[in-house]
C-alpha cells in the first residue's frame, strides 16, 4: 500500500509519527481541508503531467490553478496531464492519495509559488485518507524537489 511505502520513508528522519490518518476521505482538496480542519488553500495538491517519457509532479496550494500559458514556458509543452492508470504506474501513488514522497525513480517534482503566502501546508501521504503538515522548508527536504517554479495563478 502506497501510505505504507511514504510512512517508510519517512520513517528514515523519523518523522513518520507526523502522518494524519483520517476516518473520511481527504481525496479531493475540499475533502482534505474538511479532515485537516483549514481553509482549502492550505492543501498541497500534486498535479501530474507528462511531456513525453518525462513525468512531471507540481506541488501547488489548494486553491491555485495551472495557467496553461505560464506552464508552456516554464516546461516548453503543452500540459498534458496523466489519467489515473498513468498516475500509478509513473509516480507510484493513486490519484486521492498522490504525494512527492517515496515517489518512482525519475519523477520530477517541482513546488510552486502559490504555495509561498503560507508558513506551512498539507500534503498528502499516499493514501485518499491521510496527510502531513509540513512546512515549506520542510517539504523541500523531503520532497526532492528540482527546483520552484511559477506555472499556477490564484484567486484574488
Amino acid at each position: 500500500m502506497s501510505i505504507d511505502k511514504v510512512r517508510e520513508y519517512f520513517r528514515t528522519f523519523g518523522i513518520d509519527d507526523q502522518i494524519l490518518e483520517f476516518d473520511v476521505s481527504s481525496a479531493t482538496v475540499e475533502l482534505a481541508a474538511q479532515a485537516v480542519g483549514c481553509e482549502p488553500a492550505l492543501i498541497c495538491k500534486s498535479l501530474s503531467f507528462k511531456i513525453d517519457e518525462r513525468t512531471i509532479l507540481i506541488l501547488a496550494a489548494g486553491d491555485a490553478k495551472v495557467d496553461n500559458k505560464k506552464y508552456k514556458t516554464c516546461f516548453g509543452s503543452k500540459a498534458k496531464m496523466l489519467s489515473p492508470d498513468e498516475v500509478i504506474e509513473r509516480i507510484g501513488h493513486a490519484v486521492g492519495g498522490v504525494c512527492p514522497f517515496a515517489v518512482n525513480e525519475g519523477v520530477e517534482v517541482y513546488l510552486d509559488d502559490s504555495m509561498k503566502r503560507f508558513e506551512y501546508v498539507y500534503p498528502a501521504a499516499g493514501s485518499s485518507n491521510s496527510a502531513i503538515k509540513l512546512s515549506l522548508s520542510e517539504l523541500e527536504k523531503y520532497s526532492n524537489y528540482r527546483k520552484w517554479v511559477d506555472v499556477c495563478k490564484i484567486p484574488v
